[in-house]
């Protein structure tokens, strides 16, 4: 069971930061589920681009423990073909959201977030609840 691996998008991360009984946090509750995490190189820099000093520390001793996924040229393929198809579709997603999903499928990894609806858009992408 401790071999289940999911993406985690940084909303699950900010939520767990944010909860004051982080027993209550959407990342634990993966952690009961038997899921261990990584994430995406756009989820660490969108947590260190909107951390504040004071959260450094926090997020320093979280990301030091994390696996990180580069934005390699394997994940830019599936980006393109991911925008393409929800352009012809009309349902674009923000950037950094595309190339976190795109993270998930290109190593073929389900993905945790509080975002469904932006996630939701994307073909063969599985979300965990």
């Amino acid at each position: 069971m401790a071999d289940k691996i999911v993406l985690v998008d940084t909303s699950i991360l900010i939520d767990y930061f944010r909860k004051s009984e982080k027993s209550n946090s959407a990342l634990v509750k993966l952690f009961k589920q038997g899921y261990t995490f990584c994430i995406s190189a756009v989820t660490e820099y969108e947590i260190y681009s909107g951390a504040t000093l004071s959260q450094s520390g926090f997020w320093e001793e979280i990301l030091k423990k994390t696996k990180v996924l580069a934005f390699d040229q394997l994940v830019v393929k599936v980006a393109v073909e991911t925008n393409n198809n929800l352009k012809r579709k009309r349902k674009q997603i923000a950037i950094a959201d595309l190339f976190i999903a795109s993270t998930a499928i290109a190593h073929d990894l389900p993905i945790a977030t509080l975002n469904r609806k932006h996630f939701d858009r994307i073909d063969g992408l599985q979300i965990v609840e």
